[in-house]
This record gives structure tokens, sequence and C-alpha cells, in this order.
């Protein structure tokens, strides 16, 4: 190659790498745009001040490090890889250090806040042990360092993500909050997801459910470990907790049911569960007093792993965060808090660690036969596990109700 060749090719080459970042240059100055165009006015008409406005997006930029973002003049993929447990193995969101950590430390917070809980449990009719399990899996019971700047976090997904609408309402929560003082100084910190304090409550949520536990006059979620106890009891019994109901019991499922049965739309009193053969493990009853209550048949892996009859209670947990796993994880490490339960019955199976475009390809195949997946996501959900179950069954196979490898192709045929 000719000198002459060789800087062209150079200077060709560097062109290439500075493209990117020109590109992102221009989104940033988008982004400024947005901010005062968009943010601005809205935030003034929740009465917040231009001081504060300021103050809030003083030096920050966009954090193209997040997930589901969708810069300007991109269209949305859905990702390949996993981000978080409930997206691949379910038996991974149960791993020993989260169960017995949170539960340890339960136990140690159940007995240095009786009282409080006690109190919270009385005016809401939410048990505490299922508070203690929220706060143990949303911050660590406090101990958990919290990394983000929220409006930074806000800021990146209001203007470019895939639910870029629902994140800028989120981040004009967030100015309202700091407009009202609220959150100490330098304590408006967020997870990638915006959620603030030590329940993770997103914005809106403070706004809305955040209560005084310990009679000071405010709700502190960052610092008063009443306040964020009473908050998730708050936030609990405004979404519908039913007083004197459980979450929800482990049971074995004979194969004559399908677990095409499952979800929250299929309910039948528990006593007609118990009439197709389901029963709870270890020869236990169900408690009379539930029996006469619906239930819902819940199986997170499918065949391969624990199965459930739940209440309503269950998908109460569920409005806290839209993880079936997550409500399994909370019901489970408050029964070990409360009760020294020991793990499931049945273990997980070695399912799931697909990617999350290869799930959404086989959900766009179930609806295209008329399947109601939920929506093509890539997250195996209970219309998906269902979905498929009724698919095997129409194939005349066994029906295991979770996305396995082999379907991919089987589903295009």
């Amino acid at each position: 190659m000719t000198l002459k060749a060789a800087c062209l090719a150079l200077i060709l080459a560097l062109a290439a790498a500075a493209a990117p970042a020109q590109d992102r240059a221009a989104v940033e100055r988008q982004f400024r745009g947005w901010l005062e165009q968009v943010v601005w006015p809205r935030a003034a008409e929740q009465g917040v001040t231009r001081a504060t406005f300021e103050r809030a997006f003083d030096g920050v930029r966009l954090n193209w490090e997040l997930p589901d973002l969708v810069p300007p003049g991109t269209t949305p993929q859905t990702p390949k890889r996993q981000r978080q447990a409930e997206f691949g193995a379910p038996g991974k969101y149960f791993n020993r250090g989260s169960v017995d950590g949170a539960t340890a430390t339960g136990r140690e917070m159940a007995r240095r806040h009786a009282g409080t809980l006690a109190a919270v449990e009385r005016t809401t009719g939410v048990p505490g042990r299922i508070i203690l399990a929220i706060w143990g899996r949303e911050s660590g019971y406090g101990r958990v360092a919290i990394p983000h700047d929220v409006f930074e976090v806000l800021g990146t997904k209001g203007f470019m993500s895939t639910r870029a609408g629902y994140f800028t309402d989120e981040l004009v929560a967030a100015l309202q909050i700091a407009e009202a003082g609220h959150a100490p100084e330098r304590a408006m910190k967020s997870s990638w997801a915006g959620a603030l304090g030590q329940p993770q409550f997103m914005p809106s949520n403070f706004l809305a459910y955040a209560a005084d536990g310990d009679g000071d006059g405010r709700a502190d979620i960052w610092r008063s470990e009443a306040d964020t106890i009473a908050s998730i009891g708050h936030y609990l019994a405004r979404h519908g907790w039913v007083p004197g109901r459980d979450w929800g019991f482990e049971v074995t499922v004979p194969g004559t049911v399908s677990c095409a049965l499952e979800g929250p739309d299929q309910g039948r009193p528990i006593r007609a569960w118990e009439a197709l053969g389901i029963a709870r493990v270890g020869g236990k009853a169900f408690p009379e007093h539930e029996r006469d209550g619906e239930g819902f048949l819940l199986m997170p892996a499918g065949r391969n792993g624990p199965a459930f009859i739940v209440t309503p209670n269950f998908y109460v947990l569920k409005d806290y965060n839209m993880s079936d796993l997550y409500a399994l994880f909370v019901g489970h490490v408050g029964d070990r808090i409360q009760y020294g339960m020991g793990d499931f019955s049945a273990g997980w199976g070695a399912v799931g660690g697909l990617y999350r475009s290869d799930v959404a390809a086989m959900q766009r195949a179930l609806e295209a036969q008329g399947h109601d997946v939920g929506g093509a996501d890539g997250l195996a959900g209970f219309k998906t596990r269902r979905s498929i179950g009724r698919w095997q069954q129409a194939q005349g196979m066994p029906a295991t109700c979770f996305p396995e490898a082999a379907m991919k192709s089987a589903l295009s045929r």
C-alpha cells in the first residue's frame, strides 16, 4: 500500500470511529432541547421552580449504558441477552445467598422493629413478614448502595427509551420531590430504573404512598426505617391487600391437571383445586378459612419447577414489581422469616438461559396462531407459559409450559 493510500485509509478509519461520537453529541443537544421544551413546562405547571430544575440537571448527561434505550432515528430492538434472572433460568432468582441473607437480616429487623411492624400491621392488615421481605429484596434493608443520579436515569429514559412517556412522568414527579425538599441533600440516587430510597419507590409512588412511621411529620424513605416500613405497608394496603389471607401455598400438581390452567384470570375456589387432585406439599391441609377463597395456579417454570396455589394477595405483591418470581421471593422469604420454613419442596429444573430475542420469536409465532402471549417482549410470563402449554397439547405433546430451544424451529414450521 502506498503512503497516500495508507493515509487515506487512516482518515477513513478515524472518520468512522468519530461518527458515533458525533452522533451522540447531536443527540445530547437534542436532549437539552427536550428538557427545555417538554420537561420544563410540565415541571413548572407542577410548581417546580427554575432554580430546582437547573440544580437537578446541572452536569447531567445521557447515560448510554442503561437498558432498553431507543436513540432518535433508531427502532426498538428486542434485547438478545438477559439482564435479570427472571428473564432466564427461574431458579437463579432464588440463589442461596439472596434467600439466606434476606432471611437472616429480616429476622434481626423483625426483633428490632417489632413495635413498628405490629402497628403497621394493625392499621394496614399487611403482615410484618411481607413488609420485611420486600424491604430486604429492594435494598437489603437499606444496606445496599444506590448508585445512579435519578435525574440522569429518568432524563435518559424519558428522552429515549421504550417507555419514554412513563419515564417522563416519573421525571416530573422526581422534580416535585426535589422541590418539596422531601429527600435529604444529595440523596436523589436511584436504581437503573429510577426507583428511590429503601423501599425503592418510583417517584410517583413516593408522592402517592410514602407514609410517616415515626411520627415526626415527614415521610423519609431514605433515612427512617420506621417510615420505610410504614410506606411499604401503606402501598400494599392501597393496592388491595386482603387482611387475613395468605399469599399462597406450594402444591403438587398431578399430570391430569394441565399447566395451561395457570393465571390470574383462571381462578377458582381453593377447594375446587383440591377436588382436581392438587394438594399442599408435605401432606399439610389448606387452612380452612382459605378453602372457600379464590386461588390461582402458578407454575413459574412450567412443569420444570415448584408449583403454587396463590391468593389475590400474590397479585398485590406483583403490583410492587411485575414479576412472578419477585412476588414469589417475597412470599417465600417472609415465610422463612416468621415461620422458619425451608426451601421449596420441588427443585428448579435446568431451563431458561435463552436469549430474549429467541423467546420473542416464539411469542410472535404463537401470536400468529391466535394465542395471547401478553406481547412479544421476550419474557416468559404466565400468558406465554400457558400458550406454550396449549400449543404443546394441540400438537399431541406433553405440556411443559415453558420455552425451550427446540420450540423455536418447531413453531416456525
